[in-house]
């Protein structure tokens, strides 16, 4: 076997647990060491990994090859581009960041380096995620005509009251778009590209003590015309699974989470009747009211991904660049429901 990859964690929050075990169940991969303002020694004890006392020394060990952050969004910035300056590859919890410029920072940080920068959207991953791409790149829907993501989820109180950066636009940078509709986002934006302007209302209806919207709608136009919707909530008990809609005038998409719902075209093809018939079987989803209700499976996907992509030297199957397009839509959003205007993405 090959040398190992050698993973840092910076941030021992929830996700981060996520990332120690795909990371564990990965031959050729080992954490080595982790970096948190709190929780610190507990997680290091259960993974068996060393506690470094700052990012600076973290990112300095001779140990570490590649950093992931699972630090709160709005904090991946910092020691994303610590990691990077140090010739780490660095794989960053969803969303890349908060604000496109602090995006382009970590990206320019990147360039500058050479170094690997990969974005977790484990969703990509999933087996009906990947039968979809392949059906809209070679031209199955014909020309699109409506393109939509809905991510009607449920969230406690008492979630939003367990963490103070929770809910908040300096810390979480949104709400019920960018923490949890930011995987829908992506895949809409990866599937048929990014919209050129949207239209939008967000709104708190569902929860106290939070800055940040729980409940949001946009309307979308693409560069080919084609129109969507983006529904986002975590207002909305007890909460259904994410749905993307893809139609054309050859055809049409649903799918949930990773299964595939609907599928019909004009022009039959070998496999489609088995397509409709056995779904998906992915193990990637969930979160629907339980943030912490997702597999490893993802990640490890992922992680995995990430160790050839540095053994071959080539960019990874998620680059930091994809990353930047669902949080440009996202803040276009938010900065049309603040202003009622029509937005530019940009």
């Amino acid at each position: 076997m090959s040398t190992p990859v050698r993973f840092a964690l910076v941030g021992t929050g929830n996700i981060s647990g996520i990332h120690a075990q795909a990371i564990s169940e990965i031959p050729g991969a080992q954490l080595t060491a982790a970096y948190s303002v709190a929780g610190l020694e507990p997680f290091c004890e259960k993974w068996g990994c060393a506690a470094a006392g700052s990012i600076a020394e973290l990112v300095a060990r001779t140990d570490v090859d590649a950093v992931c952050i699972t630090t709160p969004s709005g904090a991946h910035g910092e020691p994303a581009i610590a990691a990077l300056n140090a010739g780490k590859h660095v794989l960053c919890e969803k969303p890349l960041e908060i604000t496109v410029e602090k995006i382009d920072a970590i990206l320019a940080a990147a360039k500058a380096s050479g170094t690997i920068l990969a974005a977790v959207f484990q969703s990509r991953f999933g087996e009906g995620a990947r039968t979809v791409k392949r059906a809209v790149d070679a031209g199955r829907l014909g020309r699109l005509t409506i393109a939509s993501a809905y991510v009607k989820w449920w969230r406690t109180q008492a979630y939003y009251d367990s963490a103070g950066w929770r809910g908040t636009w300096e810390m979480d940078g949104g709400g019920a778009l960018m923490n949890q509709g930011v995987h829908a986002i992506d895949l809409l934006t990866w599937f048929v590209g990014v919209p050129v302007e949207v239209k939008a209302n967000i709104a708190t209806l569902a929860h106290e003590r939070i800055a940040v919207e729980d409940t949001a709608v946009a309307t979308l136009r693409f560069k080919c015309g084609a129109l969507g919707v983006v529904e986002g909530a975590t207002s909305t008990f007890p909460g259904w699974n994410k749905r993307i809609e893809l139609s054309g005038d050859k055809g049409s998409i649903i799918i949930e989470d990773d299964a595939i719902k609907f599928w019909q075209f004009e022009k039959e093809e070998p496999g489609d009747e088995a397509i409709r018939a056995g779904g998906s079987t992915s193990a990637i989803g969930g979160g629907v009211a339980n943030p912490m209700a997702i597999s490893t499976e993802g990640h490890r996907l992922q992680l995995e991904d990430l160790c050839h992509a540095i053994r071959e030297k080539r960019q990874p199957a998620v680059p930091g660049s994809d990353a930047r397009n669902a949080v440009a839509v996202i803040c276009a959003i938010y900065e049309a429901a603040k202003t009622g205007k029509t937005v530019q993405v940009k």
